[in-house]
């Protein structure tokens, strides 16, 4: 799903007609800026506080991804989950059209990215940054914009291009967490092996220019939990994520992708609460969940708003059980389907029901669960 998530979030960019104008972030700057004055922040404490709540270990938040593509609805989204969050995603998938014609990376970060972290630092949130190379609807792929320009990550020109862009925006937006390389595992299951092996180049290299020039970011990529629990193929059993930590020995961090319905748990309260936390036993590494969630409503994979409600419930015993440095879903909002664009062939399938409020920004129940796990003290 990422890819689709970044995609769309790059697609209401800089010169996207929306609501018959154009809106870029850095044309809202000074809009969005006055408004932080009188929008309430998020504090650096992790929120409001209730008595005799055990303190949390991470940090929460969300993309600023909309329900559909409009600039408009994308501040109102992100000032209704900003109350109820202490960091936020950016999370980009490389603008690949404009770096084969020779963009410079540095331009394109400030024309694009700059303008919503700084947004989100208004608002008092830290900022984790995610660059993904490769297809999220589609792990057995390239990114879709290479394909359609006929070109391949397996380049080392591509690489190259890769790498830059990485570093300008770390460069240019100073995130404290930034990843490098997404859900490996699955890449590396049902990729062609030279795709695989063009990640683990352009994820270590990246991770080493990054490095070069910012000696505090933790660097980090992510891997698939049901992958590592073997739950995406019929009687697998638990494989770990020891090769990944051994193809990209820079990781500081795991992050985790996981979607447990997707997976063949028909009831939260089956997920184990060791399903990270086996993940690094014997071998300490802090863990970051990046994305995933229970959905609330998806034909074909137990999704009810009563079990999403149950999922915050037991996901928040299985970051405790992890010590987990961060929780975070993509979506804080339910996906607009018949308003929301898709590469062509793909479909948001079960991810369109991820939120925790509608396509209407209305609650569902598991948000005050959320809300109940953010009112913990943050260690």
């Amino acid at each position: 799903m990422a890819l689709l998530l970044r995609g769309t979030m790059t697609a209401i960019g800089p010169g996207t007609p929306t609501g018959g104008r154009r809106a870029t972030w850095g044309a809202l700057g000074l809009l969005v800026l006055a408004s932080a004055i009188w929008l309430q922040c998020s504090d650096d404490d992790g929120g409001p506080t209730g008595p005799g709540l055990p303190p949390r270990t991470y940090v929460m938040g969300f993309s600023g991804l909309p329900p559909r593509p409009d600039i408009n609805l994308t501040i109102q989204t992100i000032n209704l989950w900003a109350t109820r969050a202490d960091a936020a995603l950016i999370l980009s998938e490389p603008p690949w059209a404009s770096l084969i014609a020779g963009a410079a990376p540095d331009s394109l970060v400030r024309g694009d990215q700059l303008g919503l972290a700084n947004y989100y630092r208004s608002k008092g949130l830290r900022i984790i940054a995610s660059v993904d190379p490769t297809n999220g609807l589609n792990r057995a792929s390239e990114s879709q914009a290479l394909v359609d320009a006929g070109r391949s990550l397996t380049e080392p020109a591509i690489q190259q291009l890769y790498r830059r862009y990485v570093t300008a925006l770390d460069t240019l937006i100073h995130p404290e967490y930034l990843s490098v390389a997404s859900e490996t595992n699955l890449i590396r299951a049902i990729a062609p092996p030279a795709l695989y092996a063009a990640v683990v180049a352009a994820g270590n290299g990246a991770a080493a220019d990054v490095r070069a020039v910012d000696p505090t970011v933790k660097i980090f990529g992510t891997v698939q939990v049901e992958v590592a629990w073997g739950k995406l193929v019929p009687n697998g059993s638990f494989v770990g994520v020891d090769q990944d930590r051994t193809d990209f020995p820079f990781l500081q961090v795991l992050g985790l992708s996981s979607y447990p319905y997707l997976g063949g748990f028909t009831d939260p309260d089956s997920v184990p609460t060791d399903y990270y936390s086996a993940l690094t036993t014997g071998n300490p590494l802090p863990e970051m969940v990046i994305e995933g969630g229970w959905a609330s409503d998806s034909a074909g994979v137990a999704g009810t708003p009563e079990k999403q409600d149950r999922y915050i419930t037991r996901h928040e015993a299985i970051l405790d059980r992890a010590q987990a440095i961060g929780w975070f879903q993509i979506t804080f909002t339910d996906l607009d389907v018949a308003n929301f664009p898709v590469p062509p062939g793909t479909s948001l399938g079960p991810f369109a029901h991820l939120g925790l409020v509608d396509k209407d920004l209305a609650p569902k129940p598991a948000l005050a669960e959320w809300d109940a796990a953010f009112r913990r003290l943050r260690e």
